[in-house]
């Protein structure tokens, strides 16, 4: 596994009242998710990413009202068998 080493301002921290430890984990946190909804990531990896399993991370979508379950247009007409209709 990397480390990353990243430069934050200390004020961050008291603004949102998180220790390093806390923010560097909803920063992770908060990465996963973006790139999932982004379809970047799915939902295994950025599970893993987060430092979550796959049920805690489904919560945390859930619980940001955030889409658990990401599919497009092509994703879909391939899962159903059909060709993507014209638009």
């Amino acid at each position: 596994m990397a480390a990353l080493n990243i430069t934050v301002p200390d004020s961050s921290f008291s603004a949102l009242r998180r220790s390093p430890t806390e923010f560097a984990r909803e920063m992770k946190l908060a990465a996963a998710m973006h790139w999932y909804q982004q379809g970047i990531m799915s939902q295994e990896r950025a599970a893993e990413l987060a430092g979550l399993n796959r049920r805690d991370f489904i919560r945390a979508l859930a619980h940001e009202n955030m889409d658990v379950f990401v599919v497009d247009d092509d994703s879909l007409a391939r899962e159903l068998g059909l060709e993507k209709c014209a638009e």
